[in-house]
């Protein structure tokens, strides 16, 4: 049996059609029909497609990966993904890790410094696995049926696997992420601040000033990483913010408008109609019912 083969056996046998995980814990996800876009923020992750295809959007950028492909997501970025192609009988089929800092930075400690070297940030790459990453996603599959192992391999297995990305098709992207300098580590910085601080007016150059970069450096660097501007960025987490909100029914959609930083309820409900195809009431009753059938899928 090929890794692909066992991979996919594997994955529907630990799937979740929610994708539910622990930070850091290897995740499987299945889905037996196309999809809904769904809007998500992705922390740091890697995620292969052992079936089936994905279609995603990143501000005005649209990229797919499928079976025998891989995505790296280097910064939080929200994200918009569907499933484009699945069924019963071939039903999408991914797994995946939340990359962590603390395990690249040490494996970084492990490489030749002529290896370790600048680059531009990037903030998403899709490539194609190959047999050696693959396998490694197989075994680290493969311990969630033994519990005891896992607990003293599975640490050691996605050690292994982070460092097969740092030394394969997106590893200076990898690499950067674990650089506390490097200027993907800055930005990563800024988004973090913004993230944290979505509903207030942020300012440019004090953003620029946090991660000691010009300003024009910083826009250049900032769009480099996330294919879109600061206030961009802003907009988009303070709408998925407002959109986890209504689904969560946390009050009057009015009040959750001005709660993640809007003035205007007709610019917020404008917005909000704009990027989620319904404006916000009627998105409400939507998400509502959509949370009583299916779950998303972020991976």
């Amino acid at each position: 049996m090929g890794s692909l083969e066992e991979l996919q056996r594997l994955i529907k046998r630990h799937a979740t059609s929610k994708g539910d995980r622990n930070a850091g814990d290897v995740f499987a996800v299945a889905a037996e029909a196309p999809t809904e876009l769904q809007h998500v923020v992705l922390e740091p992750t890697f995620v292969v497609v052992a079936q089936g295809a994905k279609r995603a959007m990143l501000g005005d950028e649209m990229f797919e990966y499928r079976e025998g492909q891989f995505l790296v997501v280097s910064v939080d970025l929200p994200i918009a993904g569907c499933v484009i192609q699945a069924s019963p009988e071939l039903p999408y089929l991914a797994a995946g890790l939340t990359l962590q800092l603390a395990t690249i930075s040490s494996l970084l400690l492990e490489m030749d410094p002529a290896e370790v070297a600048a680059s531009e940030p990037a903030g998403f790459a899709v490539s194609d696995a190959p047999e050696d990453l693959l396998d490694t996603v197989v075994r680290l599959l493969r311990l969630k049926d033994s519990p005891r192992d896992a607990a003293v391999l599975g640490p050691l297995v996605e050690r292994e696997l982070v460092w097969r990305l740092l030394h394969g098709a997106q590893g200076a992207m990898v690499r950067q992420i674990g650089l506390a300098d490097s200027r993907l580590s800055q930005i990563g910085r800024a988004i973090r601040f913004i993230r944290s601080h979505h509903a207030e007016a942020i300012s440019i150059p004090m953003l620029a000033d946090m991660v000691a970069m010009s300003e024009s450096s910083f826009h250049r660097h900032f769009r480099g990483a996330t294919t879109m501007s600061p206030l961009q960025y802003q907009k988009l987490i303070r709408l998925q913010e407002a959109r986890a909100r209504i689904l969560a029914d946390a009050g009057d959609v009015a009040a959750i408008g001005y709660s993640v930083g809007y003035d205007s309820p007709s610019q917020f409900s404008r917005e909000y109609s704009r990027l989620f195809g319904a404006p916000p009431g009627r998105d409400k009753l939507r998400l509502g019912l959509r949370a009583m059938g299916a779950g998303s899928l972020p991976a």
